[in-house]
């Protein structure tokens, strides 16, 4: 007998973690799948199409957490009355059928879940996951923010002219409009780079916690302003080569680099250069210290 109810004691926890995890898999694998056929077809709207950084950063969401289980079952159970509150928000999102309020169900749901069972510890524990599944969740942001990026669309028009003058190019800029060969090209809102910056960032803080980095300040803000410098001048190399090709009538190569996979590697061989940068910036804060403690064990 007292085999029997040590045995349903320990069962029973396993068991409520595999009903939620199917509850969940139910309500939000739907969700998921869309995201996924969206950003993998790019037949998903444009501002949700700036979350696809998501392909990478859920199933790493999801390894860490997986990594953590036995530091999250050894917390206590201890109920957070937010978790309540996150947990009915999230409900009344997901009810809504508003898209953008579904989508932000996902993360609400997840806080809640941590603050519920394992308190404010457990949301410590689960803080990173979660942020990476915050910012991979689509929202309207891309959408507020086009309408304030009029700056970096005149300063991204202005640089691609004038490194094409200086090729012999007769290059005329008015604000974000290019004109040359007479043809025009617009770095409209779309085009100033926004994705690319939040893709660069979200992989950089994925490098920035594999490596350990994270937990140094030094080192993390050094990286992702270095991280955004790339970034920027990045967009400023790809509407240079697209304001070329349109200008010279090379449409095959415009739409390679504009529409096609030519915009995907470009991408990827910029977020691949975040690689040797975060290893140098790690060298050049590691051996401070190195010298420091090999002149204390000297001493």
């Amino acid at each position: 007998m007292l085999n029997q109810r040590q045995f349903q004691h320990t069962i029973s926890p396993q068991l409520l973690s595999l009903g939620i995890l199917g509850i969940l898999g139910l309500l939000y694998a739907p969700l998921l799948l869309h995201w996924l056929d969206g950003w993998l077809n790019k037949n998903i709207s444009t501002e949700h199409e700036y979350f696809s950084h998501g392909i990478i950063g859920l199933p790493f969401a999801a390894y860490i957490s997986w990594k953590n289980r036995k530091l999250w079952q050894r917390l206590p159970n201890r109920i957070h009355p937010l978790g309540a509150v996150f947990l009915l928000v999230g409900g009344i999102f997901y009810l809504s059928g508003i898209s953008e309020w579904v989508n932000l169900s996902f993360p609400t749901i997840l806080t809640g879940l941590c603050l519920w069972f394992k308190g404010i510890l457990g949301l410590k524990l689960q803080r990173f996951p979660l942020l990476l599944v915050f910012l991979a969740t689509p929202t309207l942001v891309p959408y507020l923010i086009a309408p304030y990026t009029f700056p970096l669309q005149s300063f991204i028009a202005g640089t691609a002219g004038f490194i094409l003058n200086q090729f012999g190019m007769a290059v005329t800029v008015d604000e974000i409009n290019i004109y040359v060969g007479g043809r025009i090209v617009e770095v409209a809102p779309y085009c100033a780079g926004l994705k690319m910056l939040f893709t660069t960032l979200y992989v950089g803080l994925m490098l920035l916690y594999w490596t350990g980095a994270l937990s140094s300040r030094h080192k993390t803000i050094s990286f992702l302003s270095i991280a955004v410098l790339i970034s920027v001048s990045g967009n400023i190399i790809r509407n240079t080569l697209l304001t070329y090709f349109h200008g010279t009538g090379q449409e095959a190569a415009f739409h390679w680099l504009h529409d096609s996979w030519g915009g995907d590697m470009f991408s990827a061989v910029m977020l691949v250069l975040l690689i040797p940068i975060l290893n140098k910036i790690n060298s050049y804060f590691s051996e401070p210290a190195v010298i420091e403690q090999e002149r204390a064990n000297g001493q």
